[in-house]
């Protein structure tokens, strides 16, 4: 059965120890590392270690070590990413169950015309940012909230209120289901 192969920042083939333990100093070292560092913190002759450098090829070494510690940082941020939106999606889900629940309860017709449509347009928000509607972030980026409604007719406003009603009395049925 063959051997997997050496990573370049583990100890190579016919490396002795004590040159893979200066090796290992001076990967460890970072961005700052040179092979006088490691001489000072191992106490050996700056020429031993620039022999070993060369012949173990230390900088390459270093560099496949630096992109490793880059790609396993950056697969542990998006794992973490994922968690979270693991854990803000069932947040999410559990108050969303309460808020239906209590909206189911409310009486429209004992909310101002205000209050139905901020709660209409809330709801149709984070049904787009759901959707992964950019729409939601233009409205958001705008301060839009919809039209105004100081600015309808006492009829447009009826009218307006009674279609949002329908939509949010089909909506809530449809999550019942």
């Amino acid at each position: 059965m063959a051997e997997s192969p050496v990573e370049p920042w583990e100890r190579q083939s016919g490396e002795s120890p004590q040159a893979f333990e200066a090796f290992a100093a001076y990967r460890d070292l970072g961005p700052a590392r040179s092979i006088t560092k490691v001489a000072q913190e191992l106490g050996k002759s700056r020429p031993l270690l620039s022999r070993w450098s060369r012949q173990y090829a230390w900088v390459m070494r270093a560099a496949a070590y630096d992109r490793e510690q880059d790609r396993l940082f950056i697969a542990e941020q998006q794992q973490a990413r994922r968690d979270i939106a693991r854990r803000h999606a069932k947040l999410a889900q559990a108050f969303l169950g309460k808020a239906v629940a209590r909206l189911q309860g409310l009486d429209p017709r004992e909310l101002s015309a205000g209050e139905l449509l901020r709660y209409f347009q809330v709801a149709a928000d984070i049904e787009r940012r759901a959707a992964g509607d950019a729409l939601a972030d233009v409205v958001e980026q705008d301060g839009a909230e919809g039209p105004d409604l100081a600015s309808l007719s006492d009829e447009d406003r009826k009218a307006r209120m009674e279609q949002l009603r329908r939509e949010l009395e089909r909506r809530l049925s449809e999550d019942a289901r």
